[in-house]
């Protein structure tokens, strides 16, 4: 048994190597294989009558009618334009060619043909062999960390315009984020409990409003009830104001003032406590908790009052360390870039810029925006090409491409190539809805960096020559996710052009199919309109065509003529 293990990586090699030789070899040998049949119908010409059969042929295609060849040129046009529009139809949904996706997963392997390497690399493990992608976390929708306010910013934005900024997918996701996390504590479900559940669900606004006011009713209807109900409903009366400072304030400070009447509810809800259980006190649900004092530090900077803001952040931070899947550092790097602390946001990437975290385009761009900040001001183009690039720039081009390949999206709203739209209520980080976010409320913070954007603008592209086929592979993220467009056009309004990247090109055969379905139908209609110009066209160009063939044929009769070849068959 040790013997047989011992030899089998032997034989195992072998046998790869020779798989690999028939591969490389597999050309050349077509080549030599159609050679010689080209050889073999030259020599056997004379016993296979081959001129005869020719001239046959030929005095054939002359007595053909000029309608012959209009139904042949239009009927190769009808099937290349049926082949074109189903090509179209399969690249369209499947994002590739049908013709080439059967070529590469079925011919392909019968040739001798070799797996594409692209897959190995940077999920490579140590003996070689490719991890799988991680596929089910490419394409997840999060929840935006700086996700406007309803009432106070989106409808703003649809009274000024009379555009909605947000899609129905992206509000129920937000409606399935509510539900799941405003619930209560308590285990006991009753009739009133439906009360929010249901106003989460409206589709309407002013249906959601109205059923949070009928929340707040009921409770102050049963505020003498028993301690269970007491605590139940002062539950659904925090998410209650919740949703009334989301949706129905029209200003932040209104906004402000609705989160601090809800956090008042919660608190009053700590001082209640179960009889049933012994006085245990019951807190307000965690999620919904975080949610308000979240909420009321971006109220305090979106008010001007950012050191507030960065305290009830850390302070929240500090209280909830567990809960960083909400990434509130992110809303802690922002208002740390507006206070130009850039001290501070480098001590908070220090933490968060780990390679065993999840990654974001704030996370990537605020620190190469803070490595771009260092050279920036100082940075020209012409300069560094006559001398070079110095290891500060250097590291400031490596964290820009960086950045562009974790979100190419980002540059084209900092550089301003595309107009930005206000952000939605949920990203697909690497998508063109996360670039958006970044780019709403990160750009002042560029534009103040003198010469950032500069260099942004002068390095950015650089990214795209590192990694040319980013769908296949990546340089320090895993390939780019080919699911991010639909994603994207189902989080983003209609009016907004959604940036797609990389640039989807046509495959050959859909270019093929439409170049010859389009050179038959013209042959098609001067073949019906002009018959005998077409037919002395057609005559000159197999005359032509034919020609080098005929000099060939009367080289090789002369090297070797028909009566060799002859004597050789009677011997």
């Amino acid at each position: 048994m040790e013997d047989a293990t011992s030899t089998n990586p032997q034989s195992l090699g072998f046998t790869d190597k020779l798989k690999s030789w028939l591969s490389w070899s597999w050309t050349y040998i077509c080549a030599v294989w159609f050679a010689m049949v080209l050889t073999m119908i030259y020599v056997l010409r004379s016993p296979l009558k081959l001129q005869d059969t020719l001239t046959s042929a030929s005095v054939f295609l002359n007595t053909l009618t000029p309608k012959f060849y209009v139904a042949l040129t239009g009927t190769s046009s009808l099937i290349s334009g049926l082949i074109l529009i189903f090509e179209w139809w399969y690249f369209r949904k499947y994002g590739t060619s049908f013709i080439e996706q059967v070529s590469v997963s079925h011919l392909r392997p019968l040739l001798g043909g070799v797996e594409s390497s692209s897959t190995t690399g940077l999920f490579s493990s140590v003996n070689g062999e490719a991890e799988p992608r991680p596929s089910v976390s490419e394409c997840k929708v999060w929840r935006n960390p700086l996700n406007l306010f309803r009432g106070a910013e989106y409808s703003r934005y649809t009274w000024v315009t009379g555009k909605e900024p947000l899609t129905y997918y992206d509000m129920n996701l937000s409606a399935q984020d509510h539900q799941t996390f405003f619930t209560g504590d308590t285990q006991q479900i009753k009739a009133e409990d439906t009360v929010m559940q249901k106003a989460w669900r409206e589709r309407n606004p002013q249906a959601r409003i109205r059923a949070a006011y009928q929340a707040i009713e009921m409770n102050h209807e049963l505020h003498a009830h028993s301690g269970k109900s007491q605590i139940k409903f002062l539950i659904q009366c925090a998410a209650a104001y919740v949703l009334l400072a989301e949706e129905e304030a029209t200003t932040i400070t209104e906004a402000e003032r609705l989160f601090k009447q809800a956090l008042r509810s919660g608190k009053r809800e700590q001082r209640v406590q179960d009889p049933v259980t012994s006085l245990r006190p019951l807190t307000l649900n965690i999620n919904l908790l975080v949610y308000i004092k979240r909420r009321l530090a971006m109220c305090a900077r979106k008010l001007g009052r950012i050191k507030e803001a960065v305290k009830m952040m850390r302070d929240l931070m500090k209280e909830f360390p567990l809960l960083g899947m909400l990434n509130i550092h992110e809303n802690l790097l922002e208002a740390l870039l507006e206070l130009q602390a850039y001290a501070d946001v480098q001590a908070v990437l220090a933490k968060y810029d780990d390679i065993s975290l999840p990654k974001s385009a704030t996370i990537c761009y605020t620190s190469a925006l803070l490595k771009a900040r260092a050279v920036s001001e100082k940075f020209s183009p012409e300069a560094a090409s006559r001398r070079g690039l110095s290891t500060a720039e250097m590291n400031a081009v490596e964290a820009i491409h960086r950045a562009v390949e974790f979100n190419p999206h980002v540059p084209k709203y900092l550089l301003e190539m595309k107009s930005l739209i206000l952000p939605p209520e949920h990203i697909l980080k690497r998508g063109d809805s996360e670039a958006v976010a970044y780019a709403f409320f990160h750009l002042q913070h560029w534009k103040r960096a003198e010469g950032a954007l500069n260099l942004l603008h002068c390095t950015w592209e650089g990214t795209f020559r590192i990694i040319p086929y980013p769908l296949e592979k990546g340089h320090l993220f895993y390939p780019y996710p080919g699911c991010t467009e639909t994603a994207d056009r189902e989080l983003l309004p209609t009016f907004h052009e959604v940036s797609v990247y990389p640039k989807k090109e046509l495959p050959f055969f859909i270019l093929f199919t439409a170049g010859l379905c389009s050179f038959t139908a013209m042959l098609a209609m001067l073949t019906h309109q002009f018959p005998e110009l077409m037919g002395v066209f057609v005559k000159a160009f197999f005359s032509t065509l034919f020609t080098p063939l005929g000099f060939f044929a009367d080289k090789m009769e002369s090297f070797m003529p028909s009566s060799f070849w002859h004597q050789l068959t009677r011997i």
